[in-house]
C-alpha cells in the first residue's frame, strides 16, 4: 500500500476528503433547515390556535409589531411542544378583531395572484378606518381577472357603514415589489401604503388578511391562502442526497485504491512468471 504515499494519491486523498467534508456539511445544513422548518410550523400552529384579540393588543400604529416571547400554554403541533417553548415569535397568523368602516377610495389590487387551482387573478386590499382614526390595511381576498398587469381591474365595492372584521396578522412585503402605482402593487406593505396615502390617516404597521366580516359583504371574495404548517419541504431528501454524494466519493476512492493495488500485485506476479 506504499503507493498511497505517493504525491498523486496523497493529492487524490486530500481532494476526496475535502469533497466528502463539504457534502457532509451541506447535508447537515439541510437537516438544520429541516429543524428550522419544524420550528416555524410549530410557531404557526401555535399562533393559529390562539383566540382572537382586539387589534391594539398586538399591533401598533406606525411600526410593525415586535417579536415577543409567547407565554401561552397551548400545545403547538404534533411534536407536543408548548408555545412557551418556542422562544420569541412574531404576531403573524394571530387572529385580531377590528371595528371600523372601509375606505374604498384607497383600495389596492395585488397583481399576478393565483388561487388554489392556479387560476389567474388579483387580491383586493382595502384600509379599514378604526375608531381611533388609524387605518389597518386588510387583504379582503382574491378575485378572478385577466391578470395581465396592464389594466387595473374593477374591484367589488367594500361594504358601507360600520363593520367588524376578524382576520390574521400578516407581515409586510419588502423590496421594490411593494411599490404602489395606479392603486396597484405586486406585494403588500403597510409601510409603502402609509407613504402612498400620506397625511390622510396614520396606518398600523402590519397587514391583516380577512377571515370573516360582519355584516357579510355583498360580494364575497376568494378566501385567504393559509400557510403550509405541516410540510417538511425538500430539506430531508436534499440532506440525504448530499450525504450520498459524500459517501460515493469515499467509496470511489477506496475502490480505486483497491483496483490500483490489485493491478500492482498482478504486475508483480507477471514479472515473477516472466523471470522464471
Amino acid at each position: 500500500m506504499r503507493f498511497l504515499l505517493s504525491r498523486r494519491w496523497l493529492a487524490f486523498f486530500l481532494t476526496v476528503g475535502v469533497l466528502a467534508y463539504g457534502a457532509w456539511w451541506l447535508g447537515q445544513w439541510q437537516f438544520n433547515r429541516l429543524q428550522d422548518k419544524h420550528d416555524d410550523n410549530a410557531r404557526i400552529q401555535c399562533s393559529l390556535k390562539q383566540p382572537p384579540v382586539p387589534i391594539d393588543t398586538l399591533l401598533k400604529v406606525g411600526a410593525p409589531a415586535p417579536k415577543v416571547v409567547n407565554r401561552f400554554g397551548t400545545i403547538a403541533g404534533d411534536d407536543g411542544r408548548a408555545c412557551s417553548e418556542l422562544g420569541p415569535v412574531s404576531a403573524e397568523w394571530r387572529l385580531v378583531t377590528i371595528h371600523g368602516h372601509w375606505d374604498d377610495a384607497h383600495t389596492l389590487v395585488i397583481k399576478y395572484q393565483t388561487d388554489d387551482d392556479g387560476r389567474p387573478g388579483v387580491r383586493v386590499a382595502t384600509p379599514l378606518i378604526t375608531p381611533n382614526g388609524a387605518a389597518v390595511l386588510v387583504n379582503r381576498g382574491w378575485m378572478s381577472s385577466a391578470n395581465n398587469g396592464d389594466v387595473r381591474p374593477q374591484t367589488p365595492a367594500a361594504a358601507a357603514g360600520e363593520v367588524t372584521v376578524q382576520g390574521w396578522v400578516r407581515d409586510n412585503g419588502s423590496g421594490g415589489s411593494t411599490k404602489i402605482a395606479d392603486a396597484s402593487t405586486r406585494a403588500l406593505s403597510a409601510t409603502a401604503f402609509a407613504e402612498w396615502v400620506g397625511d390622510a390617516y396614520p396606518v398600523y404597521g402590519n397587514l391583516v388578511a380577512l377571515e370573516k366580516q360582519t355584516p357579510a359583504p355583498a360580494t364575497a371574495l376568494g378566501p385567504t391562502e393559509m400557510p403550509d404548517d405541516t410540510g417538511d419541504g425538500p430539506h430531508f431528501f436534499y440532506g440525504l442526497q448530499w450525504w450520498f454524494f459524500g459517501g460515493l466519493a469515499v467509496f470511489g476512492f477506496l475502490y480505486l485504491a483497491y483496483d490500483e493495488r490489485k493491478r500492482m500485485v498482478a504486475a508483480r506476479n507477471q514479472a515473477a512468471t516472466d523471470s522464471a
